[in-house]
């Protein structure tokens, strides 16, 4: 891979960073929205720097090219004729530099262009939240939930219906409809389904996934966006159980609706 090229798969690059950062939402498939300022300047800075080498690289092959034009007219420096053993002449070269490309595996800065603008990935969703079941952490202090006020269903994320299922003291969700937004995942348990999220901290890298198992209603196709409305199912448990076990919810009713620019929580 020699100069030019790479350069030019530079500027390919931050061409690729700007396209998911600058001039479309994509991104938020993979980072928080925190990040969109230092991509986009990242993009820049990655353009730039291929510019300057493509200009860099021009001007260097303008002088070589000038440069040959001349030794070709006055012949080569460094050139000189030598006589073997027979008295032969023997033309021999010296100070002749040969540039040598950089290595192939520069070759693989290539892969990630043609994943943003061919393939595009998109946000985590079922498959990855079937595999995954951490369960998330909790960061909020008991009693620290503000109170649902309203008589109509109360929209909330389902990172705040599952803290209050298993953090308020109060039990706030006690009788109260709310509106869950999220993707279809399956459950192994016949009879329910999950509404899902996934919840990230930084990137798509760290993501764990926020489920509500729902009962009562049928269930759609995996990683179909829904709202789904419903009222909490409180659980007792007299034993110790195992594995991670869901908040529960009793759904009324359900409706599919498009997929969030911003799909994680």
């Amino acid at each position: 891979m020699n100069r030019v090229t790479q350069n030019l798969v530079l500027t390919l690059l931050g061409c690729a960073v700007l396209r998911i950062s600058a001039f479309s939402t994509t991104y938020l498939n993979y980072v928080k929205p925190g990040f969109r300022p230092f991509l986009i300047g990242a993009g820049v800075v990655l353009v730039i720097l291929g510019l300057i080498g493509l200009l860099q690289a021009s001007r260097a092959g303008d002088t070589t090219a000038k440069k040959s034009a001349k030794d070709d007219k006055h012949g080569h420096p460094g050139e000189h004729n030598e006589h073997d053993e027979h008295g032969r002449a023997v033309t021999s070269e010296h100070g002749h530099d040969h540039a040598h490309g950089g290595p192939r595996v520069a070759w693989l800065l290539c892969l990630p262009v043609f994943a943003i603008f061919l393939i595009a990935p998109p946000a985590l969703g079922s498959f990855a939240a079937s595999r995954d079941d951490t369960p998330p952490p909790r960061d909020q202090a008991l009693s620290s939930f503000t109170p649902l006020v309203g008589t109509g269903a109360v929209e909330m994320t389902i990172g705040d219906f599952i803290g209050r299922a298993w953090d308020d003291d109060k039990k706030s969700l006690t009788g109260r409809e709310v509106k869950l937004t999220g993707f279809v995942s399956p459950a192994k348990k016949k009879g329910q389904w999950y509404v899902t999220r996934m919840q990230i901290a930084c990137c798509a890298a760290d993501a764990f996934p926020l489920k509500v198992a729902v009962k009562g209603l049928p269930e759609p196709p995996a990683d179909t966006w829904v709202e789904v409305t419903g009222t909490w199912i409180p659980q007792t448990f007299g034993t110790m159980t195992t594995g991670v076990i869901y908040p529960q919810m009793t759904g009324k009713s359900l409706t599919k609706v498009d997929a969030p620019d911003e799909q994680y929580e």
